[in-house]
């Protein structure tokens, strides 16, 4: 196979692969492709050494190392706000809001995961991140590596974390109705919610003053299901519109940023500091599948359903003095 993109005059055995020393003899864009492709079983990168060109292609290593450390650092941190929801320091309580945090995050990256493996990608495990906020982490990425087979696996790939994440919400939501809930010393944090969440209120009759910290990881699953539909860069909904619409996505990713900022004018700073964060995201250009044809009409229909669920599950006022 790689003599039909390259002229190999010497090779190397390494300890984990094989060095190839090439002058090649496809375009630019045929040579991508197929390293694109090479990259979905193997670790290859292509570079200049002394004035030759050196294709370097080794084993495929998965250290999981880093994937532990993060879980057990992220199940300190929910554990430990989580326990602040409650009056004193209720350990119990902490790990009841770890675990619906992490049911509702690790639904979504085991849906991306399941579904990138049933079309070949390769992709990492889960990286869960700890960080001192009010819910004890950012959430979780998994790392894609090698091509992108086409657009109908790009978008059953951006979609389907989404949509696991918020079915997982809706559980963790109905299941903390359940509970009763009286914040510490009669303080709460008033919380805005999304149209989703007052649906699910009115179904289970829920009349409560406060929700119960298992609702409230659900209240959070819902709004990372708005946040990473955005139709922004590598975002699961930045996949989603590449998949639907083609090139002219990037025109959508680099307007969202500025929509975002505008919404602060109305619904405060928040979203002035997400506005100007994706347009970090924004400035990247996403891959190109391998085989850039339209997707077919029913993908089409869950692409539409993907952002009807993203409008259900917008916050204007995620929080409010």
């Amino acid at each position: 196979m790689i003599e039909d993109y390259f002229y190999v005059y010497a090779s190397e055995k390494l300890k984990d692969g094989v060095r190839y020393y090439v002058i090649p003899k496809r375009s630019r864009a045929e040579i991508e492709a197929f390293l694109m492709q090479l990259s979905s079983e193997y670790d290859v990168s292509l570079r200049k050494s002394y004035g030759e060109l050196l294709l370097e292609i080794r084993r495929s290593k998965q250290n999981y190392v880093p994937n532990i450390i993060l879980f057990i650092a992220t199940l300190a941190t929910t554990t430990l706000f989580g326990s602040m929801f409650y009056e004193g320091f209720n350990i119990l309580g902490g790990l009841a809001f770890s675990g619906a945090i992490f049911f509702v995050l690790g639904s979504h990256e085991l849906a991306h995961y399941l579904t990138a493996r049933k079309w070949g990608m390769r992709t990492s495990l889960p990286y869960f991140i700890p960080f001192p906020t009010i819910i004890g982490t950012l959430g979780a990425v998994i790392k894609y590596k090698g091509a992108i087979p086409n657009r109908r696996a790009l978008l059953d790939v951006g979609i389907s974390g989404p949509l696991a994440g918020c079915f997982a919400s809706i559980i963790v939501i109905l299941l903390g109705f359940n509970f009763h809930y009286e914040p510490a010393k009669g303080e709460g944090i008033f919380i805005g919610t999304p149209i989703l969440f007052d649906l699910l209120v009115q179904l289970a009759g829920f009349s409560g003053e406060f929700i119960h910290p298992i609702a409230f990881a659900g209240w959070v699953g819902l709004f990372v299901t708005f946040f990473n539909l955005l139709p922004v860069g590598q975002l699961d909904g930045g996949h989603v519109v590449r998949a639907m619409i083609g090139e002219k996505s990037e025109i959508v990713s680099k307007a969202t940023p500025f929509v975002l900022i505008l919404l602060s004018i109305f619904f405060g700073e928040i979203w002035l500091f997400w506005g100007l964060i994706l347009m970090l995201f924004a400035m990247q250009k996403h891959p190109k599948p391998l085989e850039d044809h339209r997707i077919d009409k029913k993908r089409f229909a869950l692409g539409i359903f993907g952002y009807l669920i993203f409008l259900l599950c917008f916050i204007p006022q995620p929080f409010k003095l």
